[in-house]
């Protein structure tokens, strides 16, 4: 069996490759192109996917544009889940790259929260931190740390898991 520490690693190295699409009823002023990316794991959709907006908006006219979201296979896929929960739960048994389809109108207001900037997902990220440290730690972790050490934890996800990170070592060390 693994060791934790492989677990750990593959979790917070590992990365889905992706194909976003645009939706073909969206209207565009010529053909859009897919767009890839590899998403890591760990993450969330609005985090990582201002290059996928940035690459559909060249060829949105500006009227068209609302709130940006994205749906697998018909589903709604919830920002506020980490994109390797959302793989798992919709996409796990389907050949990679996963495909997922942006739209920029209709936002499904049932289905979804809104998500009008990062900092509405760093709040998130934070209370689950602490959410899961009361349940394991009693909150001793996250209570023991300063506004720095926060900081760098949100940091650490915006800036993609790499080998020199020290919030990947921070967060190994909060939650083995």
């Amino acid at each position: 069996m693994a060791d934790d520490k492989d677990v750990l690693r593959d979790v917070w190295f590992g990365r889905i490759p992706t194909c976003f699409t645009l939706n073909p009823d969206e209207v565009t002023e010529r053909e859009a192109e897919a767009y890839y990316l590899l998403l890591p794991r760990v993450s969330y959709l609005p985090v990582v996917t201002d290059k996928v907006k940035k690459h559909f908006l060249k060829v949105m006219r500006a009227e068209d544009v609302e709130e940006m979201w994205f749906e697998y296979e018909g589903t709604p896929l919830k920002w506020h889940y980490p994109i390797g929960v959302l793989f798992d739960l919709h996409a796990s048994n389907t050949v990679l790259p996963w495909n997922i389809t942006v739209h920029f109108k209709n936002f499904p207001d049932q289905d979804l929260l809104h998500c009008l900037s990062n900092s509405i997902v760093e709040a998130h990220f934070m209370s689950s931190i602490k959410e899961a440290d009361a349940l394991k730690h009693k909150s001793q972790v996250v209570n023991d740390m300063q506004k720095k050490d926060h900081k760098q934890l949100w940091m650490g996800l915006q800036n993609g898991p790499q080998t020199d990170n020290p919030s990947a070592a921070l967060l190994s060390s909060t939650f083995p």
